[in-house]
């Protein structure tokens, strides 16, 4: 099978894109990659609630981001967690559990000093395996 390769770039709209120079996620034919993603609404606002509540809304913004590009979260293979608190991993996992029980990517969870935010204790990057290119 022969896949496309032409580069799309997905923002979010956060103010952080521009400043840093990035996307919230590249597509390359089949292949998907979601940058590091919090628990941010549509103005960049960090989202209250603690891990749990975080890392859902983390989630929903890489399932936008996924749907952006043609993919969904059945297409992850791969999800790397950075948690500013290890002892958080039980609700991190149960909230990630829901998500992807089924689809079962391959995971890291790692703790980190701090994340851009003070607010923030959740940052969730993935990459997607597409089966088949999208139509230009």
């Amino acid at each position: 099978m022969t896949y496309d390769s032409t580069r799309r770039l997905v923002a979010s709209g956060t103010p952080w894109e521009p400043v840093i120079g990035y996307s919230r996620a590249v597509r390359v034919g089949a292949h998907v990659y979601v940058s590091g993603t919090t628990a941010t609404d549509a103005n960049g606002r960090v989202v209250p609630g603690g891990a749990y509540a975080q890392t859902l809304r983390a989630l929903e913004n890489i399932r936008t981001a996924l749907e952006r590009t043609g993919a969904t979260m059945a297409d992850v293979v791969r999800t790397r967690i950075f948690v500013t608190n290890i002892d958080d991993w039980q609700e991190v996992a149960r909230a990630h559990g829901e998500v992807f029980r089924a689809i079962r990517p391959a995971t890291t969870m790692v703790e980190v000093t701090r994340l851009i935010s003070p607010d923030m204790v959740i940052e969730i990057e993935a990459d997607a395996q597409l089966s088949e290119t999208m139509p230009a």
